[in-house]
């Protein structure tokens, strides 16, 4: 059985000021602009050494996590959907 692709995660979506100042210019499917967040992520060595499932926001991030210093990775997704229209 071969799985289909959410047809949602592969819709470009016109992406925030602050978002685009991670991830680059949109529009850009919800999926690529979680793994450019992620690439950014790992670039600038921002999971939590202790819980890697954790995000430690830098100026940039803070302003899409809403001001929180520390994110999980699931709360990361959610707030970034704010960030997406």
């Amino acid at each position: 059985m071969v799985r289909k692709a959410n047809p949602a995660l592969l819709k470009p979506m016109n992406l925030s000021t602050e978002l685009e100042a991670v991830v680059g210019s949109g529009p850009m499917a919800r999926g690529q602009v979680v793994k450019k967040l992620w690439e950014y992520i790992k670039k600038n060595n921002l999971q939590n050494p202790q819980n890697k499932r954790n995000i430690l926001a830098d100026a940039k991030l803070k302003v899409i996590f809403g001001g929180k210093g520390e994110v999980t990775m699931f709360e990361m997704t959610k707030l970034v959907s704010a960030h997406l229209s």
